[in-house]
């Protein structure tokens, strides 16, 4: 069975795309305000910030690069292959972010209770 291809004109490509930009560059705005609140923060509340700041600015890159393969795809099959890969890339990495956090609540919450902070 052949697969037909997904006649999306040039003109609708190229203005997902600056959207995609557009949006990228808001996004990266927001973080670089959110970098500097969170830096001000002292102490592990301020170190949990970082870090989930850190994450989600991690996924969001992800996400643009995702949208941004998906306005390339020519056909039903790749599109579906893209976001497959991404899906599995999110749950990968979804399961690595938890192990980080929750060894950081971990080693925060013993570094409290010996009086570091």
């Amino acid at each position: 069975m052949i697969e037909p291809k997904l006649e999306v004109p040039a003109e609708l490509r190229e203005m997902a795309e600056k959207t995609i930009e557009q949006a990228e560059k808001a996004f990266g705005m927001f973080f670089d305000a959110a970098n500097k609140s969170v830096t001000a923060m002292p102490g592990p509340g301020g170190d949990m910030s970082k870090r989930a700041l850190s994450l989600t600015e991690q996924n969001m890159r992800a996400a643009f690069e995702h949208a941004r393969k998906l306005v390339h795809a020519t056909d039903l099959q790749e599109a579906m292959r893209i976001q497959s890969e991404f899906l599995r890339s999110q749950f990968t990495n979804a399961g690595e972010h938890m192990r980080q956090i929750t060894g950081e609540v971990m080693s925060a919450a013993k570094d409290a209770s010996k009086g570091k902070y």
